[in-house]
This record gives C-alpha cells, structure tokens and sequence, in this order.
C-alpha cells in the first residue's frame, strides 16, 4: 500500500484510542504546546467540536478517499453534523477559490498592456485560493500563518459546532470495521479550552479528558456485573441511568426504609438485584461502586459488620465515589488493595438534578486500568470525566471545588439580604447577576430557590458544610490558609442550628434573616 504523505491543512479522519474516526483538519499547533515524544504525528482540529489533539500518523486517514466508509459504519446524529461542518468548510472554501479565481481573470483581461503585473497578480491569486488546504509541512517556517500574529486562523474558527461538546461526547461507540492499527495506552491527549494538561514528564499530575455521555443513547454497555451501595440524591439518579444504558446493576441501601421504596422498586422493575449486604454485592459483582454521605459513613460501609471488605478477594473492583478527605479515601484503598482488590477514587461533581440526568462531573484517581474498565458506567453517569492520577487527589480537588462552590453560594446569600434590608429588589439584583459575567445555570437556580421560598433539596446543606469543614481541615494540614472558606463554614453552621440540614444548599439564606 502506498505511503500517504499529510500536511498542515489536509483534511483527514483521525483516530483516537477506541473511539470511531471523525473528521478533522491538520493546523499548526499553538506554540506553547509541546510535541509528544515518539511516533510521528500531527495536530488535528477536529470539526464539530471545539477539541484538538496530537494524533499519530498511523491513526490518520485522508478524508476524501475514505469519505463515503467513514458514513457507511458510523451513523450518529453528532457524526452527521461534524460531516456537514466539513461539506461546509469545503464549500466556502471553493467559493473563495472561484472569487478569486475570477479576480484573476479579470485582471488578466484589463491589463493586457502590463502583462508581467498581470501575471503576478494571478500567482498571488492561485496562491491565496489554495492557502486553505495547502500549508508548510509540520515543522516548517509559516511567517504569513495568523497563528504568527496571535489569533487563529480564520478558516479554523469556521470549523466550531454552534453547539461545542467534547471529542469523546461526539464519538461514543466503537468502530471495528475499519482497519487502524492499535493503539494501546495511548499518548494522545485531546485539548480544550476548558482543560488544562500537563505531560507527565513535568513532574505535574496527568489530566486526560474521558468518555463523555452519548447525548444520543448509543452507549454499549460494560458485560462486567455492576454493584451500587448507596441511594441518596446521587446515587438514585446514577444507578437510574446504569440500567437505562443497559448495564446489569445489584443494589444495597445502608436506609432500610429507602429499600423499600417505589424508587428501589423502578429499579428493580428495571432488571436491578437487590442486596441483602454489601459483602454479598461485592461478592456477587465485579465492580462495585459506593456514594455515602461522609467519610465515617464510607469506613463503616468498607470496614462494618457484613462491610465490603469480607466481600473483597482478587480480582474484585471497588470505586468510592462519596466525598470524603484524602486521608479516608488513602486508607480504603490500602484495605481493598490489601485483599488483592482493585481500587479506585471517583468522587461526582453535580446536584441531584444533575444526576438524573447523567450530566454529573467524574473525578477520579488510582487504578487506572479499572477507571478504563469503568468507561460505559461513567459516559452512563456523567458528560465528562478526569483521570487525575493517584489516589487522593480525586478527593483533594473535589473538596476544592465544593469549597468553592459553598463560599459561592453564602456570598450570593449575602447579596441577596444586603439588597433586601437596603430597599433594592431582590429580583432585579438577579436580573443584573444574570446578564454579567456572573451569569451561570447554578446561580439563577440557587437565587429562584431563595425567591421563591423552595429548599426541596438538590445538594443538602449539611453536606456542603462538611465539605467545607474537610477543606478547611486540608489547608490547615499543608498549612495553607482558607479564610474565606472558613467565614463560610461559620454561616452553613448557624443554617444548620436553625434545623436547615435536610434542605438544599441555598437554605443558607436563612442564616442570614433569623
């Protein structure tokens, strides 16, 4: 087979890791990222989204030759639309390739009298006509590139989604009848401007996006019997898309009474098992997953009477999704693993809401090759998930992230009380929240909550408050300061001395007219 030679500005299908090929197009890379090491490859900006990533050669395709199989063995709506964005791109750009194609000719015509100026003229016109697929090979000097003055080119703006996701979301499922070589532990790292990653070789932690939800259902789930402890506001809306993907699920609820409910009955209507202990679940299961409450709650669930730990031999999985301090998740890990179990962190980002509907954040850190395993599980769960490396810094950035979070949320109750006793309406210091930069689906949730009196809960305040207390905790034992977490955690307590426990979050408002 012959060697196909690709530059920058080729169109291609490319490859990455189990995912089907989608569409993309060879740029220079942004100069501050490093090439990786190895195998030859090249930067691909991949259409319909807003990704890129170093794919290798070997996992690259030419997009025209391979065009109509590409279609043939991938037929998702995502798919369909990257598609559309490449006829669109191709389209503008013969339409810029006649405009001045045409500029040329009548250049040709007028200037019959200066034909030397006519000819450099229609030289600088096919040149520029071609410039969008034609560039200097990788690694070559491209002065005129608009990468050079700071700002991406044009014509790779013109290849954004209206609707931009990851590469993973749009390319859930798998492809096997088209021959690419394998790539096993792959090294390509897909990019986006809301992610942030760091080559091992920095000494800094690896951050790799993940599977992402398939927005359109076509998820092939794991045939790895699936174990879930735990049915509170997450884990009733996690263990409610496991088995709407089709995964095979048993159930245990250290609450009796939720045992008992129409929820656990859905879900067994559903096809889930029930549990009598987590011993038997872990047991009865290859991996199991646990969403507790705190840290005491997840010890006592792994070290407790009928505890998973004497359902533990080798082979088994367990994945601790609560939110709890590294020193807690450190130390389940050292027990599972000293069963000959596989362990690994993975604590959600995300309200009760979120969980419904499988748009939940996945944070985790240890096994890598069970956060591998776990894939359908986590693209079922939630629309992203980060492998962050050991065990601990899943649960390290997660107290961060929620101490953030309920600072947020007591200062935004602040606000909404100063305005109250100062004369200004309430709703109109929302109204101007919303149209600033501020501006985010978790504000105007928590505000209508306080306006209209309703704390059903989505993330229970006494929860935030212990995720408070835990970062708190962690600052003070790298003795890191957290003043403001900690004025925050003041007023979460005085909600929950007013019995504000069981209510949402947003019920910290109340601390501040009592």
């Amino acid at each position: 087979m012959a060697t196909v030679h690709l530059r920058i500005g080729d169109l291609v299908w490319g490859k990455l890791g189990r995912y089907p090929p989608w569409p993309g197009k060879i740029v220079s890379p942004p100069k501050d990222l490093k090439k990786p090491s190895g195998k030859k490859c090249f930067f691909v900006k991949f259409f319909g989204t807003e990704d890129h990533a170093w794919i290798k050669v070997e996992q690259l395709k030419p997009y025209h030759p391979h065009k109509e199989d590409m279609i043939k063995i991938n037929k998702g709506k995502r798919f369909q639309q990257a598609v559309d964005a490449v006829e669109e791109f191709l389209k503008k750009s013969r339409g810029r390739e006649q405009a001045s194609h045409n500029s040329a000719e009548e250049n040709s015509k007028s200037g019959s009298d200066d034909k030397t100026k006519s000819s450099s003229t229609q030289a600088r016109g096919r040149k520029n006509s071609t410039s969008t697929l034609k560039s200097p090979q990788a690694g070559e000097s491209d002065d005129l590139s608009p990468r050079k003055r700071g700002r991406p080119p044009k014509d790779e703006k013109e290849l954004s989604d209206p609707e931009p996701s990851t590469v993973q979301r749009m390319m859930s499922g798998t492809v096997s009848s088209f021959k690419w070589q394998s790539n096993p532990g792959s090294s390509l790292e897909p990019i986006s401007k809301r992610l942030k990653i760091f080559e091992e070789d920095t000494g800094s932690t690896s951050i790799q996006a993940a599977d992402s939800t398939a927005v359109n259902g076509s998820i092939t789930p794991t045939d790895k019997r699936i174990g879930f402890l735990g049915l509170g506001l997450m884990g009733s809306g996690i263990v409610a898309n496991l088995l709407k993907m089709g995964h095979i699920v048993m159930v245990w609820n250290r609450t009796a009474e939720k045992l008992g409910s129409l929820q656990c009955d859905s879900f067994i209507q559903e096809g889930a098992r029930l549990g009598r202990t987590p011993a038997e679940v872990v047991s009865m299961c290859d991996v199991t997953f646990s969403c507790v409450s705190d840290p005491e709650a997840a010890k006592d669930l792994v070290l407790g009477p009928s505890g998973v730990l004497q359902g533990i031999r080798p082979g088994k999985c367990y994945v601790e999704m609560s939110t709890v301090d590294p020193d807690t998740v450190t130390e389940l890990s050292q027990v599972i693993t000293s069963r000959g179990g596989r362990f690994l962190e993975a604590p959600v980002s995300g309200s009760q809401q979120l969980s419904n509907d499988g748009m939940l954040v996945i944070l985790a850190a240890g096994d890598r090759s069970l956060y591998e395993d776990c894939s359908s599980c986590f693209q079922a769960m939630g629309k992203t998930s980060f492998f962050l490396g050991e065990v601990g810094n899943a649960a390290k950035m997660m107290l961060i992230l929620n101490m953030v979070h309920g600072s947020f949320m007591a200062t935004i109750a602040e606000g909404l009380t100063l305005a109250q006793v100062t004369g200004q309406s309430q709703m109109t210091f929302l109204d101007i929240l919303s149209q600033g930069q501020m501006a985010s689906t978790f504000l105007d949730q928590k505000c209508q909550n306080v306006l209209q009196g309703n704390f059903k809960p989505d993330y229970y305040l006494k929860h935030i408050q212990k995720d408070l207390r835990l970062a708190i905790a962690m600052g003070d034992s790298v003795n890191h300061p957290t003043p403001m977490a900690a004025a925050a955690n003041e007023v979460y307590k005085r909600a929950k001395a007013l019995d504000q426990s069981d209510n949402d979050m947003s019920a910290v408002y109340r601390a501040y007219i009592h």
